[in-house]
């Protein structure tokens, strides 16, 4: 048998599509099973979904395989007995069972194929028939929404959510506070060595001194990293409620 395999892209949820296609194809059979779950329970219970059962001679799907005509030579792997020009018997086609009494042939089989509706599916096939407007629908369901809004920053996240500008700027404040005391005491230190120069014998040994601390002053502020963990900031979402079944008045 061949499988083809659909490659199409589907959205975040990709078993959405087949489940589509399911109840599309199966519609008439997931109509009769709800209307027997209603009969079966309150029309007022509508928080869950149902378990619905098709059954299996429903259940076939067409396949696409070899024709038996043609001429093949195909290897199996396992062959222990026979060898190529060996002829093979035909069975006789004896059993050596019993069958035990007949079918009925007023029922369906039972050996059905179960599957969950979900709550939102099930009111779905509920209302169908109803002809209720999609606000009613909804007040009845009480369906309620969320959608995504940005909610400021935050220091943690994938990589996809980074905001470079605002971890950059966070960088940039970080260094200036970090480096700051070393900058001013450094640029001190410069002015009063310029002050100084020419060198003389005089002053030879505080031009030394002043060279030594500015240097020092300068591995300092180098050793400030450009960008640290904590400056990434990423753009953060949060998910509210947004009822569906409140009508909007002007």
């Amino acid at each position: 048998m061949s499988s083809f395999v659909d490659r199409r892209l589907n959205p975040k949820n990709k078993s959405a599509v087949n489940r589509q296609r399911f109840l599309k194809r199966f519609h008439t059979q997931i109509r009769r099973a709800v209307a027997d779950a209603i009969s079966k329970r309150s029309v007022t219970d509508v928080d869950s979904g149902e378990r619905v059962r098709i059954p299996s001679r429903d259940t076939s799907e067409p396949m696409f395989r070899h024709g038996p005509g043609g001429r093949r030579e195909m290897v199996h792997p396992g062959n222990q007995k026979f060898v190529t020009g060996d002829r093979v018997a035909r069975p006789d086609g004896s059993g050596g069972g019993k069958g035990g009494g007949r079918g009925d042939d007023t029922t369906e089989g039972t050996d059905d194929f179960v599957f969950e509706l979900t709550r939102e599916e099930f009111l779905e096939y509920f209302f169908e028939d109803l002809e209720l407007p999609n606000l009613v629908k909804t007040q009845l369901a009480r369906e309620e929404s969320s959608k995504s809004v940005r909610a400021g920053f935050t220091s943690d996240g994938v990589p996809a959510n980074l905001h470079i500008l605002r971890s950059l700027r966070g960088a940039l404040a970080r260094r200036t506070a970090l480096s700051g005391p070393h900058r001013r005491e450094k640029l001190a230190l410069e002015e009063e060595l310029e002050a100084l120069l020419p060198e003389t014998d005089a002053n030879r040994s505080r031009v030394v001194a002043l060279r030594e601390e500015i240097e020092a002053l300068q591995r300092k502020i180098e050793a400030v990293p450009f960008i640290d963990t904590f400056d990434l900031r990423y753009r953060s979402r949060v998910q509210l409620p947004a009822p569906t079944s409140k009508a909007v008045m002007f």
